[in-house]
């Protein structure tokens, strides 16, 4: 008999169910895992979560995640029991998600074209290590601690594992984080050491630092925390379900993320899924992913610019070869991702299958910006007095993209996260150094 919880294999014709407790990442024939749940919740929740924004001294309700604890309750807990959630579930005293909202940004949707009251942008950069990755990683921390694991491992372009080395010094957890050697933006990385995180530098990318992590997860008894850990993606439902919630759960016409492992993909697509067939919404936004030119795997694909193939999910049946020989003329032709958003610089996407269903589910769609168009959208931003990485300003500028192409129209209801804050703090001062730039402010003499 099935428990409340437990996971499954994505693809429709394999099926295979796994125990909440498993640590696998794939099912035993190589395909990727899902969080499921047996029970329906009820749309009532709805008043609840609301009630929970005024805390009544529950660090549970403070939290931006665990505030939906029983959409995510995998766990399988009395979530009115405080004691049983101290008990099982990791929070950072519900600084996790706590700031993170939807805001109106008027000199953004000027810069775009669209109605004010049309335009959301949701900084995730208010989390307590800096990034969205907290969402997620509060999740897969709380499963490592229900399965007992001793260490956690991850690779990482700099917010992950500042992520994970603040959730294991929080939980006493050792951390192991690989990253690509002179590939991640100081203030990323000295997070990771203030943690108390072993570094591991890799030669080469965060395609090669993933591989090696995954190897030491496999054979020296770690546990991974990257988004390939399928208890990542049910903190990271968390993003659009507190978009939806400032939203009075009126849906959006779209939600746009910047592409880079497609994580957020997933995790979005898999939330609107579930809210979908619970009867929560009864229209689906669509998914918009804005890729950088210089890591633009999924446009490729997508789009149908590599053997003009457009790589679809099709029902659960992708066409997986055409992924590998993808990357097979990456490496043929020692082609790598380039771009200064090294948060999204990432030539393998490991959610890309969980991506395409996201995308196929939504009727989404996936484009490429530049990273002066990403300079832009981050700057304008920053301009409304919030602070985003330059990989945030890929939803800006993705957005402005689609627009001018007439596929977001002008009346259309945006949702834009972002993603991360800024750490690296030359790329501003670069930008505003060059009196070129759309929003370059340079210094006077």
């Amino acid at each position: 008999m099935q428990e409340d919880a437990f996971l499954k294999c994505v693809d429709p014709n394999c099926g295979l169910v796994y125990p909440i407790y498993s640590t696998n990442v794939q099912c035993e024939n190589g395909h990727v895992l899902d969080v499921k749940y047996k029970n329906i919740p009820s749309t009532k929740l709805k008043d609840t979560f609301y009630e929970r924004r005024n805390s009544k001294g529950s660090i549970f309700n403070e939290s931006g995640i665990w505030r939906f604890r029983e959409l995510l309750n995998f766990c399988q807990i009395d979530t009115e029991s405080l004691e049983e959630c101290s008990k099982f579930l990791v929070s950072l005293d519900g600084a996790e998600g706590r700031q993170s909202k939807p805001y109106h940004m008027s000199k953004a949707a000027e810069f775009l074209g669209i109605e004010k009251d049309g335009l959301w942008l949701q900084p995730e950069g208010y989390n307590p290590s800096g990034s969205f990755k907290d969402n997620g990683m509060v999740t897969a921390v709380t499963h490592a601690k229900l399965v007992g694991a001793k260490k956690i491992v991850c690779a990482s372009t700099g917010n992950t594992s500042a992520s994970a080395g603040m959730f294991a010094a929080n939980e006493g957890i050792d951390c192991d984080v690989y990253i690509p050697a002179g590939q991640i933006a100081p203030g990323k990385l000295s997070q990771a050491y203030q943690f108390g995180a072993q570094i591991v530098q890799v030669e080469g990318n965060f395609d090669d630092a993933l591989k090696q992590s995954l190897d030491d997860a496999q054979n020296h008894d770690g546990y991974t925390v990257n988004s390939v850990n399928p208890f990542r993606i049910e903190g990271q439902k968390t993003i659009p379900f507190r978009a939806l919630e400032y939203l009075n759960w009126d849906v959006p016409d779209w939600i746009v993320y910047p592409g880079g492992a497609l994580g957020n993909t997933s995790s979005c697509g898999k939330a609107l899924m579930e809210l979908y067939e619970w009867g929560w919404i009864k229209k689906i936004p669509r998914i918009a992913v804005i890729n950088s030119e210089g890591a633009s795997t999924l446009s490729d694909l997508y789009n149908g610019k590599f053997e003009n193939e457009e790589l679809r999910w099709n029902k659960g049946d992708p066409n997986t070869e055409l992924i590998e020989r993808y990357y097979d003329h990456l490496d043929k032709e020692k082609i790598r991702p380039k771009t200064k958003a090294t948060a999204i610089q990432i030539g393998r996407p490991a959610n890309i299958l969980k991506g395409l269903r996201a995308l196929e589910f939504s009727n989404g769609v996936v484009t490429t910006v530049s990273d002066s168009e990403m300079l832009d959208g981050m700057s304008v931003v920053g301009l409304n007095g919030f602070d985003c990485e330059m990989a945030s300003g890929a939803s800006v500028a993705g957005i402005k993209k689609l627009m001018n192409e007439e596929i977001i129209k002008k009346d259309d209801t945006v949702v834009g996260i972002l993603t991360g804050r800024q750490k690296d703090a030359m790329i501003p001062v670069d930008y505003h150094g060059d009196s070129n730039n759309t929003f370059a402010n340079p210094p006077k003499n």
